[in-house]
C-alpha cells in the first residue's frame, strides 16, 4: 500500500533524527528534506511541501531553543501538525443521524469506484446499527444495476432499480419514496458516472439533486489522479452542493497523498478513504489519527473502538480477569484469533498500535496471516476440551498431535506451529499477569480522577517497563485523548 511506503518514509526520517546524538540544523534539514522528498513523491503540491518546511523550521528554531528542551519531541509535534494541516479542510461534514432518514446520494466519474463505494458506505453503517437501503440511478453504464445488485445481496442490504425504466429522476424519487415508507434511516442513492466535460450529465445530476432533495452529496474520487483531484472537486462542487469527498483505491497508487491535500484545499472533507475491493477495505478518515498512524504513533482510540465492537461489553471483565491471572489456554487463543479476524484487515489492525507500520505487513502477507489464523483454527477444532482447556504443554504428545493432524487434515508439522505459536502468545500473556482490575464501584471514581500515577500502579511492572516506563505512560494517555478510552482498555468507562 502507497500510504505505508508514505509513511515508511517519514517515520524513518524521524527515527533517524532521533537516533542522532545532537539535533543541531544539519539533522534537521535531512530529516526535513527526506520527508519533503516522500511527499513530492506522493505527488503532493510543491507550494505546499515547500511552506509545510518553511513552517517547521520557523517553529523549531534550534538556537533559540533552552538547554531542557526535548528537541525530538517538539520537531516530532511539529512535523504532525504541519501534516494535519495539509489535510485539513477546516469544517466537518454532515453525520447522518441514527432513526432519523437521510438521503445520502453519491457523485464521481465513471471508473472511479462509486457503485462499489456505495455497497461499502451502506455495509459500514449497517454494521454500525443503521438500517440502509441502496437506489440505483445509473441508467447510463450498461451492467450497472446487475454489479449493485450483486454487491448489495451479498451485504444483505435492501436494493432498488429498474431493467427497463431509463429516467434516473424517476427511479431516484420511486426508490426514496419507498424506502422511506419502510423506515429505512439511510438512504443511498448511487448516480450514473459523468465526465467533468460532459453537460448533459452534469444537468441529469442536477435534476437528481433536486427531485430527491439529498441531505449529503458524497464525491467519489479515484487517488490515482493525485493533484488534478483538485480541478476534479471543483467542478462537482459548482455543479452540485458536494457535502463531503470519499477518495477510492488507495491501496495501489503513488498520488494517494496528493489526492487528499488537493481535496483538502477545495475546503471538502475527505471522510473515508477505499484502501481495497473487499467490502471491508474501507475506513473513516480523520485527520490527526490518519497522520499518528502515517508517523508510526498509531492510533489507539481507533484500536479500541475496533476491540469494543468485536469483543461484547459482558465478555470484557471475563477477558480482563482471565488476562490479570495470566492462565493462556488455547480456548482463550481460539477465541482471539475469531476476534482478530472479525476486526477486519490484520494490517489496518497493526497500524493502529504505536511502533508498527503498515509496512510491516504488506498486501499478501495480510491474506497470509489471516490464512495461517484460519488454518490454526481448523486445527483446534479437532481438539478435545481437555486439551482447549489446558494451560499444561506436556499434555499435547505425539499420539494427541497425530490425531489432531488427522482430524484436521493438516500435517503434523504444521500442528507443531501452532503449538509453537500458542507458547509463544503464552509468553507475552504471561506477561499481563498481576494486572490490577478495579471492582465496580471504584470504577467511576477511577476514571474521573484518573492519572498517570494512578495508571501505572493498575498496570503490571513488565508492561509498564514496556511501554517506557512514566514518561512513556504520560505520552500513551495524551495521544489516548481522554481517560475514558484508557479507562476502555481496563473494561471501565461508560457502557
Amino acid at each position: 500500500m502507497v500510504l505505508a511506503q508514505l509513511g515508511g518514509s517519514i517515520s524513518r526520517a524521524i527515527q533517524q533524527m532521533s537516533n542522532a546524538t545532537i539535533i543541531d540544523e544539519k539533522v534537521l534539514n535531512e530529516c526535513l528534506n527526506e520527508i519533503t522528498r516522500a511527499l513530492l513523491q506522493s505527488d503532493v503540491q510543491f507550494k505546499l511541501v515547500r511552506d509545510m518546511q518553511t513552517n517547521i523550521k520557523k517553529i523549531v528554531n534550534l538556537d533559540d531553543l533552552a538547554a531542557g528542551h526535548n528537541k525530538r519531541r517538539i520537531i516530532q509535534q511539529a512535523i504532525f501538525n504541519e501534516l494535519c494541516k495539509i489535510l485539513d479542510p477546516g469544517k466537518p461534514s454532515f453525520t447522518p443521524k441514527k432513526g432519523k432518514t437521510s438521503v445520502v446520494m453519491f457523485v464521481g466519474l465513471q471508473g472511479s469506484g462509486k457503485t462499489t463505494t456505495c455497497t461499502k458506505y451502506a455495509y459500514y453503517h449497517q454494521k454500525k446499527g443503521w438500517k440502509p437501503a441502496l437506489v440505483c440511478a445509473d441508467t447510463f453504464r450498461a451492467g450497472a444495476f446487475d454489479q449493485l445488485k450483486q454487491n448489495a445481496t451479498k451485504a444483505k442490504i435492501p436494493f432498488y432499480g429498474s431493467y427497463t425504466e431509463s429516467d434516473p429522476v424517476k427511479i431516484a424519487v420511486e426508490g426514496v419514496e419507498r424506502f422511506k415508507k419502510e423506515n429505512c434511516d439511510l438512504i443511498i442513492v448511487d448516480t450514473s458516472g459523468r465526465h467533468k466535460q460532459e453537460a448533459a450529465l452534469f444537468e441529469e445530476m442536477r435534476q437528481v439533486s433536486e427531485a430527491t432533495k439529498p441531505d449529503l452529496v458524497i464525491f467519489v474520487m479515484d487517488s490515482s489522479i493525485g493533484q488534478a483531484a483538485f480541478d476534479q472537486a471543483q467542478a462537482f462542487k459548482q455543479s452540485v452542493a458536494v457535502g463531503a469527498v470519499i477518495v477510492t483505491k488507495m491501496d495501489g497508487h503513488a498520488k494517494g497523498g496528493g489526492a487528499l491535500s488537493a481535496v483538502a484545499a477545495t475546503k471538502s472533507p475527505v471522510i473515508f478513504i477505499g484502501t481495497g475491493e473487499h467490502m471491508d477495505e474501507f475506513e473513516v478518515f480523520d485527520v490527526k489519527p490518519f497522520v499518528s498512524r502515517l508517523l508510526g504513533m498509531g492510533d489507539l482510540s481507533g484500536f479500541m473502538d475496533k476491540i469494543h465492537e468485536v469483543v461484547p461489553m459482558d465478555q470484557q471483565p471475563e477477558l480482563l480477569q482471565k488476562l490479570s491471572e495470566g492462565n493462556f489456554t488455547l480456548r482463550i487463543m481460539y477465541e482471539q484469533f475469531q476476534n482478530i479476524l472479525k476486526m477486519g484487515p490484520i494490517g489496518q489492525v497493526f497500524s493502529m498500535l504505536p511502533g508498527f507500520s503498515a509496512e510491516l505487513m504488506p498486501k499478501g502477507r495480510e491474506k497470509e496471516s489471516q490464512a495461517k489464523i484460519k488454518r490454526y483454527m481448523t486445527m483446534m477444532d479437532s481438539m478435545t476440551n481437555e486439551e482447549l482447556d489446558s494451560s499444561n504443554p506436556k499434555l499435547m504428545n505425539e499420539s494427541r498431535i497425530m490425531r489432531i493432524a488427522r482430524g484436521s487434515g493438516r500435517q503434523v508439522r504444521e500442528v507443531m506451529e501452532m503449538l509453537e505459536e500458542y507458547k509463544r502468545l503464552a509468553k507475552i500473556w504471561s506477561k499481563m499477569k498481576g494486572l490490577k482490575i478495579p471492582k465496580k464501584g471504584e470504577m467511576s471514581a477511577l476514571s474521573r480522577n484518573m492519572n498517570a500515577q494512578h495508571m501505572s500502579k493498575v498496570l503490571p511492572p513488565q508492561m509498564l517497563k514496556q511501554i517506557g516506563g512514566m514518561g512513556g505512560l504520560q505520552n500513551l494517555m495524551k495521544q489516548m485523548g481522554s481517560t475514558k478510552d484508557m479507562m476502555g482498555m481496563f473494561g471501565g468507562g461508560d457502557k
